[in-house]
Formats: structure tokens, sequence, C-alpha cells
């Protein structure tokens, strides 16, 4: 919330957006980067337990050109 982003934002990002990054080694869980773009770029990193079929949310974001290529997917 107090970067702008709303729920239903991240929510939809997890639902139709794309996984750009995939962090299999992270621990405890493995995560990814996803991406999606309705109003504004979006990317949510998410670990994901799938013992306990638990999606835990680490951070949301919008990108930005200083770290990010014009299509917001491709790192600099």
């Amino acid at each position: 919330m107090e970067r702008g982003i709303s729920r239903t934002e991240v929510i939809n990002t997890l639902l139709y957006g794309e996984i750009i990054e995939s962090y299999i080694e992270d621990r405890p869980y493995p995560s990814c980067l996803v991406f999606h773009t309705a109003e504004h770029p979006l990317h949510v990193v998410v670990a994901i337990d799938m013992n306990a079929q638990i999606c835990h949310i680490i951070t949301a974001y919008r990108p930005d050109l200083k770290h990010f290529m014009p299509d917001f997917r491709t790192r600099r």
C-alpha cells in the first residue's frame, strides 16, 4: 500500500502475468519474478510453498527504466 500498489493489482499480476525470472535456489522456497501490465507495469516477487500450497508475496514494485529495458522484462 505504501508504494501505491493495490492488492487487486498484485493479485491480477499473479493471475495474468508472466514469469520473467525464476530463482529456484531461493530458500526456504523457490521464488520468481512475475511481470504484468494493465494501467502500469508491475513486478511481483513471489515464493511458493508447494507442499502447503501457499504463495508468499515477497515484494511488489513498479519497474523503472534505470534498472530495466523499455519492455520492463529485461534487466539493464
